[in-house]
């Protein structure tokens, strides 16, 4: 079956990390890192990842393992949607990334937007919330729920930062190239067509 090693990989490096956070017996500890071990060589193996980047992106988290959250912004000006070009790429996105532990998702857009961007918004719904892996053709070996939210643009213009190095409004029909990883053509499709309803239902899953 199509990534089947990937489903093992997490299953046991999820398995891993809820042992070593509630297991108190050092034996059962042990038997804990070892399968989290198994879970990077399986990683290490199929990707040909080194052993060190495969733990920091996989295996570096405590406590009961959940998805990460992505939060990225759908913002319009005159039916066009804002795109900045990625510093480390030059591929181009909506402004976003990871959400931080100590924001809203309506606090994370917004920081997001001003960071990336320059541009002060107003968040005014949910357009989408995809499981990552669900929706793009290379898996990552951890879960990650993405959510599109269309924003009000209030004011700002773009200034070149660490971040990012341009950025534009663009026609759906003239989009340059996506950095497919953060987020692909079908999913700021559905942004389009949510920015032109009045109302919109959330799509999810």
């Amino acid at each position: 079956m199509k990534n089947k090693w990937l489903e093992y990989a997490k299953k046991l490096q999820s398995i891993a990390q809820s042992g070593l956070t509630y297991s108190k017996d050092r034996f059962d500890i042990e038997r804990f890192e070892e399968i989290r071990n198994i879970s990077v060589d399986i990683l290490h193996h199929y990707t040909e990842l080194e052993h060190e980047k495969v733990r920091d992106l996989f295996a570096n988290e405590t406590g009961y393992q959940t998805p990460k959250i992505d939060v990225r912004g759908a913002i319009f000006k005159e039916g066009k949607i804002l795109l900045v070009k990625e510093q480390k790429d030059g591929l181009w996105s909506l402004p976003g990334g990871w959400a931080d532990i100590d924001t809203s998702l309506s606090e994370a857009i917004m920081k997001e937007a001003k960071e990336e961007a320059g541009l002060e918004v107003k968040p005014k719904r949910v357009v989408t919330i995809f499981d990552y892996n669900k929706h793009q053709a290379k898996p990552l070996p951890y879960s990650v729920y993405k959510i599109f939210v269309e924003c009000e643009l209030v004011s700002g213009a773009f200034e070149k930062n660490i971040e990012t190095v341009e950025s534009g409004f663009y026609d759906f029909d003239e989009l340059p190239p996506l950095s497919t990883r953060r987020n692909t053509k079908e999913q700021i499709k559905y942004c389009f067509e949510a920015s032109k309803r009045e109302i919109h239902e959330t799509i999810f899953d």
